[in-house]
């Protein structure tokens, strides 16, 4: 990735992403160690002779480590996603329900006679629309704690959906990286 300037634009980055302009908290109190029964080697092997060489990760800086805090999503993010997941799942998987019991009435109230595979393929349906529409909850949400989006979220969900291809496309990259 020679193309990706070193500090990222705004839009380029998650808005509840922890950012080095924000404030770090104060990291709380380290607990004292623990003494660790010692492990039982099953086969030890006898010690080496050589000198061992530096490993790469004790010659490079470490990497900050998040607190939990700092990683969670926002209280207002989180409650807006859960709005639209229960929307955009209730009304699909409430219809799916629903089939069976209108083809269960239809059936047995008048003389039409409804095929079992129309009320599965009906109900089947829905379900799958229920499930995507898990998924489309969150990512049509605004992630911006300050603006709540629009109400189908069309906007949003192209805006979260580059988010998250790029950061696959980035952990894939990474990974790469790692292996050779």
């Amino acid at each position: 990735m020679s193309g990706e300037s070193p500090n990222p634009s705004p839009r380029d980055r998650l808005p509840f992403e922890p950012s080095k302009r924000r404030k770090a908290k104060a990291a709380p109190e380290p607990s004292p160690p623990v003494a660790a029964s010692p492990a039982r080697k099953l086969n030890p092997l006898p010690p080496s002779n050589k000198p061992k060489a530096p490993a790469p990760e004790a010659t490079a800086t470490p990497k900050r480590v998040y607190t939990r805090s700092e990683m969670a999503i926002p209280d207002v993010i989180s409650k807006r996603m859960a709005k639209r997941m229960a929307v955009f799942c209730g009304v699909p998987t409430v219809l799916s329900f629903s089939s069976f019991i209108g083809a269960y009435f239809v059936n047995t109230r008048t003389e039409i006679s409804l095929p079992n595979s129309l009320v599965f393929g009906t109900s089947l349906g829905f379900l799958v629309l229920g499930v995507l529409g898990l998924s489309y909850g969150v990512l049509s949400s605004s992630w911006e704690e300050t603006q709540t989006g629009s109400l189908w979220g069309i906007g949003e969900f192209r805006t979260n959906f580059d988010r998250m291809v790029k950061g696959w496309q980035a952990a894939r990259s990474a990974r790469d990286k790692q292996k050779s």
